[in-house]
């Protein structure tokens, strides 16, 4: 076997990963990851949450990263994407197109997360999830597989993978209802869109220090580790490469933890 082929599993495939803002987060990590294994990369982000309910805003780094990319040797590019657009399915992927090529890869890592409970929740957050974290994915995902059914004809090996995540933190109801929701619609997205040749499945990292975590946030989780260590942000990275990539081409409709045996799911 051809020991490029072997190394870069991924060569002369374009991804898009969505919410790719900070330097220590997943979709920072999944770029790499992906563009080590080959992948040209189009990416997102989205700096008006960073900089109000994110976890701090990183202006310059899309730039620094997609430079970082072209330094591995993959094309890279990028734009600011508001999910809650009704049109970015469609900009996205034209810019995608004009940029790189068409995607065959998809990974849904851009989230909206707020602090919510039973008692403060609101009929404009509970909405502000859903078109963030479920309307804005879905209708991408279905710009994504129409997309690459129409180019697509004969190779398909093409790959959607959603974040996901869940757990019985009574304060972060709004967020682990629309993640549920995405895990609930990975099975029957992988039946209807294996005919063209998409796999569809969804990752649930667990609690990963990203850098929302304090100290006190790391001391009480820690124990609920057992292998006796936080999540990074790579340990999510490497299944997506995993699950993008051939070696993976019999797994769909999956919603797999990889969160080091986690005990408070």
């Amino acid at each position: 076997m051809n020991n490029e082929k072997q190394s870069q599993p991924l060569k002369g495939k374009v991804a898009i990963v969505t919410g790719v803002s900070r330097e220590n987060g997943i979709g920072t990590s999944t770029c790499y990851r992906l563009a080590q294994a080959g992948a040209d990369l189009f990416f997102t982000h989205y700096c008006p949450y960073d900089e109000t309910d994110g976890e701090g805003i990183e202006e310059h780094w899309p730039a620094q990263l997609a430079a970082q990319l072209n330094e591995i040797g993959v094309r890279a590019a990028h734009m600011e994407a508001d999910l809650r657009d009704e049109d970015l399915p469609k900009k996205l992927l034209e810019k995608a197109v004009e940029e790189i090529g068409v995607p065959s890869i998809l990974v849904h890592n851009a989230t909206f997360s707020v602090n919510t409970n039973c008692k403060d929740l609101t009929s404009e957050l509970l909405d502000h999830h859903y078109e963030i974290n479920n309307k804005g994915p879905v209708l991408l995902t279905q710009a994504f597989a129409n997309l690459f059914e129409k180019t697509f004809q004969t190779e398909k090996e093409g790959s959607i993978v959603f974040l996901v995540s869940g757990g019985p933190d009574p304060n972060n109801l709004a967020y682990i209802a629309t993640k549920g929701a995405l895990k609930a619609i990975t099975p029957p997205l992988a039946t209807g869109l294996a005919p063209i040749g998409i796999n569809v499945n969804a990752v649930d990292p667990g609690p990963t220090d990203t850098g929302w975590m304090d100290q006190e946030t790391k001391e009480g989780l820690l124990p609920l580790f057992p292998k006796g260590r936080l999540g990074k942000a790579d340990d999510a990275a490497k299944l997506i490469r995993f699950l993008v990539s051939p070696d993976a081409s019999w797994v769909t409709g999956q919603v797999i933890h990889s969160d080091g045996g986690f005990l408070g799911r």
